[in-house]
């Protein structure tokens, strides 16, 4: 099979990992952008396009990774001409966009893809694998954290057009609660300081609480803190019979504690993946495309991860739980 011939639209930081994948999975690549792009051609070996039409025009897939505002537009265009689409997080701004952008690739026939890496993540897989085992029991709760330095671009803080700590940073999570419970019955959530005139201000924490249908209880958290923070991350996941935990900054393991069989011996696999999950987030996303199936996000995915945020985001305004309405089949039957 010919090489696959990718667009890129955006040379921000993220843009780095993605290009870097591509190469290594032998693509063809392009890029345009504002700024940027000629620093990306020249150490990737793309070749820069002058704008995200001509761009479009020249290849087979397009990889969005431009500010969040920009993503259901760039995405529909590419959609309209035929081409799969590979969008960072969040799929859209709004759910609504995010629907209509899921809605025209299944019209159009072509394959959306959100970009949702955590999931690719070997520490979060084996916590995902460890509760489908049974290891913790029934799930009772789920604890979530991110924490580190602000990003600097002004985009981030424009809570109104795709801005703002939840979307942006703790969307992951909020993707990884969704992935290993499933749908949630409601959102509730606070933000410490509050947006002031559409500004998210710096340091801030948020606290997003979901209560799942199956009734676990997530707790999400985000702080973006001042300059020179080092990140940090963190899950732990409890149920009946024990919990599975991580923590970045704790050291390279991830521990379980659970009641094991006699005999057994602790599970203690080992920390990290043997490749960047950005490769194995465009490499799965490539071998969808190739042979039809689906990728371990989907653009539903991606529309529940924007859903449950813009929910959290209500929350914060009124000051009170968001309540999901169950689907008019799942509440009849």
């Amino acid at each position: 099979m010919s090489a696959l011939k990718v667009g890129l639209i955006g040379a921000g930081g993220i843009s780095q990992v993605h290009a870097d994948a591509w190469r290594a999975l032998g693509a063809t690549g392009f890029v345009t952008s504002l700024a940027g792009a000629e620093e990306i051609a020249k150490e990737y070996g793309f070749e820069v396009v002058g704008d995200v039409d001509a761009l479009i025009e020249l290849v087979d897939v397009v990889d969005i990774v431009t500010p969040s505002s920009t993503h259901a537009d760039f995405a529909l265009r590419a959609i309209a001409r035929g081409r799969d689409v590979i969008c960072e997080k969040p799929l859209a701004s709004t759910a609504a966009a995010a629907e209509r952008v899921a809605a025209a690739a299944a019209e159009e026939g072509v394959r959306l893809f959100p970009a949702h890496v955590v999931r690719y993540m070997g520490e979060y897989q084996r916590i995902k694998a460890g509760i489908e085992s049974g290891r913790v029991g029934t799930t009772a709760v789920q604890r979530f954290s991110r924490a580190g330095s602000a990003p600097a671009s002004p985009w981030f803080f424009a809570e109104s057009t795709g801005g703002g700590i939840i979307r942006d940073l703790m969307i992951h999570d909020i993707d990884q609660a969704l992935w290993f419970a499933g749908p949630v019955a409601s959102v509730y959530a606070v933000q410490n300081p509050p947006t002031v005139d559409d500004r998210v201000p710096v340091p801030v924490t948020a606290h997003v609480v979901l209560t799942h249908r199956n009734g676990v209880i997530s707790h999400v958290h985000g702080t973006w803190a001042a300059e020179g923070m080092p990140f940090r991350t963190s899950i732990e996941v409890a149920g009946s019979a024990g919990r599975l935990r991580y923590d970045s900054a704790e050291d390279r393991t991830m521990h379980v504690d659970s009641v094991l069989d006699a005999g057994a011996e602790d599970y203690l696999p080992p920390m990290s993946p043997q490749e960047s999950p950005y490769y194995a987030e465009i490499a799965d996303f490539v071998r969808a495309m190739r042979d039809g199936g689906d990728a371990l996000v989907t653009p539903e995915d991606g529309i529940a991860a924007v859903t449950v945020a813009e929910a959290a985001y209500a929350s914060i305004a009124s000051g009170a739980p968001i309540v999901f309405e169950l689907e008019t089949e799942e509440a009849a039957a």
